[in-house]
């Protein structure tokens, strides 16, 4: 079965706004590509697809607007490309190389871990707090800025029971930022 990865940034007060921590730098920026690279398909719930797909579906002109530097191309092309499933009730249909997901959402979310392949990328806020919530991610990753937002939707806020991890690797940034990646606890 393949994994299910949960990666975020997150403040070190737990806000989760997209907008919170600090700018992308090039180091970020090649964390983030890895991410998406190392996932078979990503998976999203509606508002996390239309954010991602605003900002990083290429133009149909096909060139990437003059925004982008060069340390977001290889993210750009790697989020552009891979496949997606989409969680909703309320859309009727999505492209950008996206699958609907309607319907039951254990089922639909097994039956895709369940294809052969080395792991799903879930990102977001509320999708991956009913996934949290059914036990369907294997693997957390918290990106933690070092910013005290004081505001903003906060990292997993209502989850139902206590989640035990522990720590299978940290990566620390230039920057101050600190990538956390972890696992349940066996027997947590």
């Amino acid at each position: 079965m393949r994994p299910l990865r949960y990666s975020i940034n997150v403040t070190l007060d737990g806000c989760v706004h997209h907008e919170a921590g600090l700018p992308p730098d090039a180091e970020s920026m090649r964390f983030w590509t890895a991410e998406m690279e190392r996932a078979d398909a990503l998976l999203f719930g509606r508002v996390a697809y239309g954010m991602m797909e605003s900002a990083w579906r290429r133009p149909a002109t096909g060139e990437w607007p003059e925004w982008m530097d060069e340390t977001q191309l290889p993210f750009a092309e790697a989020i552009d490309t891979a496949r997606k499933h989409v969680v909703s009730s309320t859309l009727g249909s999505v492209d950008w190389n996206a699958e609907l997901l309607t319907g039951d959402l254990r089922q639909s979310v097994e039956r895709i871990k369940a294809q052969p392949g080395e792991g799903l990328f879930v990102g977001g806020v509320a999708l991956p707090l009913a996934l949290a919530d059914l036990g369907l991610i294997d693997e957390y990753v918290f990106v933690v800025q070092p910013v005290l937002a004081g505001h903003g939707p906060t990292l997993l806020a209502g989850l139902r029971e206590r989640i035990e991890l522990e720590l299978v690797e940290r990566t620390d940034f230039r920057s101050g930022v600190t990538a956390l990646r972890y696992r349940e606890r066996v027997g947590g």
